[in-house]
């Protein structure tokens, strides 16, 4: 140990003296620093946008396809899948206890300190829905090739949504690097079977919790996005935090003919008679309506509006029909304020001389909050008008009750997406299809819809549509905006 040169003048007490009292002051301020040092809320390790495109390619490579015929599940696939995550994640995989529901959906535990405290749930699927095999060529990138080109990860599943089991667990993967401790327990819950109704995977888990006493305090799953050119704020960035989805409701029309030679026909075949029922549902949708959380969202963006549509939206006791009207004009605003009706499915015919003697069509109906089962299908007997049409509905079950803004949950997203993004406008909202929270209804206080993924609109039509994909560019503050949801999740709220 040097000692440190004193001053001239000073007597051989004070020169002994001071070496001693400069060191010890300096290794008390150390010490101190040490002590109060806690980590800020920027200070998990993130991974550049590159290296998390690269992951979520790898993941969109894996053809975890979920079919309509059970028979044609690929157990291979998700396993792989399943292999893949751990081997990319692990110390999640070391942190966290994990238990496999019906061997593939994914359930991840992370205890926290206070078990007093709900817990926090994040939710994503592993499944995605198939490409037809005729429409893969009109694909810029194979749809299972995980390519990245142009700026954006391209494959079925980069929106839809192996980009939120992706974003979450590189949170979750950060923290874990960083040391973070929740108080709050975090579930992971990464379904299986999401696009043919996650009856075997969230629904099962549901149950699970239900039977488990397990009541989150609030959920997070697919369902929202930070939105560049949203239809409402189209100069703007816009994250959509959903806090209310649309039940999902199926109508099947049948009818039937006497069947005979062509050449003979009658006045109307069956499947002239189906044509007709659809026409008519099609030329009669059901009343329109600005439900209560679509309200909360023209609440939010008004403020970025000019001032008509501003005090079109704050008087709405006013203006409804007007807006109304204008939004059923779009078919990306028309969803939020009626239920909607698509034919999807027909079929009927055997042979072209061959008058059918039955004819089936498929009607996917998305419920309205608010609207119920028995009055779609009274609006629906009633615009056909047509006693020889035999009209039936299934239903995947109820959807939640739409989320306060005022909870714990929205905030939480807010204060996340802020931190990342400080200009953009996070508006609470509706989401027209269904997911698999709406299995969480009465076991979650709150169900809300967002995961971090950033996307200009017109690539929203990717999702289940042509060239599903997403922009390298945003991956590294979508995970930004993942851990500082997680990491506030983990903490206690003045709620609690």
């Amino acid at each position: 140990m040097h000692s440190i040169p004193c001053p001239a003048g000073r007597g051989a007490a004070e020169r002994q003296a001071a070496p001693f009292d400069v060191r010890g002051l300096l290794f008390l301020v150390l010490l101190l620093a040490v002590m109060t040092f806690a980590p800020s809320a920027s200070a998990a390790p993130t991974a550049t946008s590159e290296e998390v495109a690269e992951r979520l390619a790898g993941a969109i490579r894996i053809e975890t396809i979920s079919h309509s015929d059970p028979a044609d599940f690929d157990d291979e696939a998700f396993a792989r899948l399943a292999d893949y995550l751990r081997t990319t994640y692990p110390r999640t995989h070391a942190g966290l206890e994990l238990e496999r529901v019906n061997v593939h959906t994914l359930v991840f535990r992370w205890k926290g300190l206070d078990a007093a405290l709900q817990p926090a749930l994040f939710m994503s699927h592993l499944d995605v829905v198939p490409v037809e095999e005729a429409a893969v060529a009109e694909w810029s990138h194979p749809p299972f090739e995980g390519v990245i080109d142009e700026g954006f990860v391209w494959g079925r599943g980069a929106l839809d949504v192996k980009s939120g089991v992706i974003l979450w667990l590189e949170a979750v993967e950060a923290l874990l690097a960083e040391g973070f401790e929740p108080t709050r327990t975090i579930y992971l819950a990464f379904g299986h079977d999401e696009e043919v109704g996650g009856f075997n995977g969230a629904a099962v888990v549901a149950k699970l919790f239900r039977e488990r006493g397990i009541q989150p305090a609030f959920l997070f799953d697919e369902g929202g996005f930070i939105i560049d050119d949203y239809p409402l704020l189209p100069d703007l960035t816009t994250a959509l935090v959903v806090i209310a989805e649309k039940r999902y409701f199926t109508v099947d029309l049948t009818t039937h003919g006497v069947s005979g030679h062509s050449s003979m026909p009658p006045n109307s075949t069956a499947i002239g008679r189906l044509a007709r029922a659809i026409t008519r549902v099609e030329e009669n949708p059901m009343p329109t309506r600005i439900i209560p959380p679509v309200r909360e969202m023209f609440e939010a963006v008004s403020p970025h509006m000019s001032f008509g549509m501003r005090f079109a939206l704050n008087n709405l006791w006013l203006t409804s029909g007007l807006v109304e009207r204008r939004l059923i004009k779009d078919r990306t605003s028309a969803p939020f304020v009626r239920t909607t009706f698509a034919a999807t499915l027909i079929s009927g015919g055997v042979k072209d001389n061959v008058i059918p003697e039955l004819a089936r069509a498929t009607i996917n109906v998305r419920i309205l909050p608010g609207d119920t089962p028995e009055s779609v299908l009274a609006h629906i007997e009633r615009v056909i008008d047509d006693p020889e049409v035999e009209i039936e509905g299934t239903t995947w079950g109820d959807s939640a009750e739409p989320a306060s803004v005022t909870g714990q949950a929205f905030p939480l997203a807010k204060e996340a997406i802020l931190e990342v993004l400080p200009d953009a406008i996070v508006v609470p909202g509706l989401v027209p299809g269904a997911t698999d929270s709406r299995h969480f209804g009465g076991v979650v206080d709150e169900i809300l819809r967002f995961v971090p993924a950033r996307i200009a609109i017109e690539q929203a039509g990717g999702a289940h549509g042509r060239d599903e994909r997403l922009a390298v560019e945003h991956l590294a503050d979508s995970v930004a905006i993942a851990i500082g949801m997680v990491r506030r999740a983990g903490e206690p709220t003045r709620e609690d």
